[in-house]
């Protein structure tokens, strides 16, 4: 069913990640829709030295991701680290628009961008090493 696909995997979520390589250039998209998906592998991918964690759901959705999450023992800490809903608004209706702002969302994170355009800001578009981004700044 996937003919361009590097690898297909068939088994838990969970499973899969407890196996695999991460670091913090590992970003983690839960996309399922399913508490018996999700929890699990969330409650591993907040635990690991991934640079980011999304789950896709409404807002009612991701309040009873957290409580599931809490009941399972994941402390506060840890589910600050978790972006969800996931994504920037960037209005998007398609898979493909969704997929692009999930990117974005993640582009910005590693970045510390606000993820705010850029004619919203001053200064220049790209700052020197370690200062902060003009939407930062304006931000702030």
């Amino acid at each position: 069913r996937f003919p361009h696909a590097d690898e297909v995997v068939v088994d838990w979520p969970h499973r899969y990640l407890e196996h695999t390589e991460v670091d913090a250039r590992t970003a983690v998209c839960v996309l399922t829709h399913d508490a018996k998906f999700d929890i699990p592998l969330l409650r591993l991918a907040l635990d690991l030295p991934v640079g980011y964690v999304g789950a896709m759901g409404s807002r009612r959705t991701h309040d009873h991701r957290l409580a599931l999450l809490r009941e399972t023992g994941v402390p506060a800490d840890r589910l600050t680290r978790l972006h969800s809903p996931i994504g920037l608004d960037l209005g998007a209706h398609t898979p493909e628009e969704t997929a692009v702002s999930i990117t974005a969302e993640i582009i910005a994170h590693t970045n510390h961008g606000t993820g705010l355009p850029l004619s919203h800001g001053t200064g220049p578009i790209h700052p020197a090493p370690g200062a902060l981004s003009p939407a930062a700044r304006t931000a702030a």
